[in-house]
């Protein structure tokens, strides 16, 4: 991976025990930032942020659902109270369900989704802007998906809050530019993480399938979506802001 420095920096990561969170937490950790484990599984986020604090690094563990505000609100200044800042957040945290005919679909299986996978985001963010607002500086990455720039059968409320994160953050960064913050989304391709890898158990996902329709014939790897994401908040992405990232192998295009 690319070397970053973010010493003297903190970040701010949810959905961050496992998977492209936690590869993004740990490569900012690495880079020298102090780094908030944010998760719905507490005892998760506690482990790891353990095992890099073993390491020499200064992580804090927050357990919280990103669909409940006030929570998200509480991990944000637990976060701000720990560090003494916010430099960069990751709004990772999000979910998807089985594949189901639009016609079937449940309202409370509507419901789940867009309140993880975009209230979710729209609450990190809102409450990471108010000290990034105070501080008059600061990067957001919102994790979208190539479901944000593409439909897909069987899961139109999964693409829905996809297409609807690109949305936000488009809009956010449009605001709060002459405010010092940038704020960007990445949108992964189908990546080698637990998600996945439960997709492949159900019999969702055939893996081989997925990579023989990628470019580069491979699924990606959540250190490569980590690295996006440190790019996107580091100064060589300093002219950045507005822009859906994606790294899908080739796929969208």
């Amino acid at each position: 991976m690319v070397s970053f420095d973010f010493n003297g920096k903190v970040a701010f990561v949810t959905g961050a025990s496992a998977g492209m969170g936690a590869a993004t937490a740990r490569a900012f950790a690495e880079a020298g930032a102090a780094v908030a484990i944010v998760d719905l599984d507490g005892g998760a986020a506690e482990r790891f942020a353990a095992e890099l604090n073993a390491a020499g690094h200064s992580a804090l563990s927050v357990q919280c659902d990103v669909s409940d505000e006030a929570q998200v609100q509480n991990a944000v200044a637990r976060t701000v109270e720990a560090f003494g800042s916010l430099d960069m957040a990751f709004n990772n945290a999000g979910i998807m369900l089985p594949p189901v005919d639009s016609a079937d679909e449940t309202a409370e299986a509507f419901d789940q989704i867009v309140a993880v996978n975009l209230r979710g985001v729209w609450a990190s963010m809102k409450h990471e802007l108010v000290q990034m607002r105070k501080q008059g500086s600061g990067a957001i990455v919102n994790c979208s998906s190539l479901g944000g720039l593409v439909g897909g059968s069987g899961r139109a409320t999964y693409h829905a809050t996809k297409h609807g994160v690109i949305g936000q953050a488009k809009s956010v960064a449009l605001q709060y530019a002459p405010l010092g913050v940038r704020v960007n989304a990445v949108c992964p391709g189908t990546i080698d993480t637990p998600m996945v890898a439960r997709m492949t158990a159900g019999g969702v996902l055939d893996p081989e399938a997925s990579a023989a329709s990628i470019p580069l014939g491979r699924l990606g790897r959540p250190e490569e979506i980590a690295a996006a994401v440190l790019w996107l908040c580091s100064d060589a992405a300093s002219y950045v802001t507005g822009v859906a990232l994606p790294v899908d192998g080739g796929f969208t295009a």
